[in-house]
């Protein structure tokens, strides 16, 4: 009888793992379609960021201009001086802006990877008890 309890127990504990390890590889295979979808979903975002920053460009090179229209109107002394350091400011700041951006980019981590990665390492571990 203490047999067949201890038998019975152990088919238990195998059946516990092999549940176990099921939903850890369903939840794993769910937050890897996650990631792919907000992945995707970033690539849209990214394409929207483009697409404001050509509007703001428009409207710096409208500023731009506008600051040529002043220098030109008003200013018969240093107007190259004025153009000269406006030009520098503008291209500084967007150099820097879209720099950082671009940075910012390319090292983002991939979303929940280090989730992946222990759900990856719990698998194995119950799997590996099997």
């Amino acid at each position: 009888m203490a047999e067949e309890s201890h038998a019975a127990t152990g088919g238990l504990f195998e059946s516990l793992k092999a549940l176990s390890s099921s939903l850890v590889g369903i939840v794993h295979t769910r937050l890897e379609l996650l990631s792919t979808d907000i992945a995707e979903e970033r690539e849209h975002l990214v394409l929207l960021l483009v697409m404001g920053l050509v509007a703001l460009f428009c409207i710096g090179v409208g500023i731009v201009l506008l600051a040529i229209l002043i220098a030109v109107a008003f200013w018969e002394s240093h107007r190259i001086m004025a153009l000269g350091g406006l030009t520098g400011i503008f291209l500084a700041a967007g150099a820097g802006a879209g720099w950082l951006a671009m940075h910012k980019v390319r090292t983002r981590p991939r979303l929940f990877e280090a989730s992946l990665a222990e759900l990856s390492k719990d698998r194995q571990r119950l799997t590996a008890g099997s």
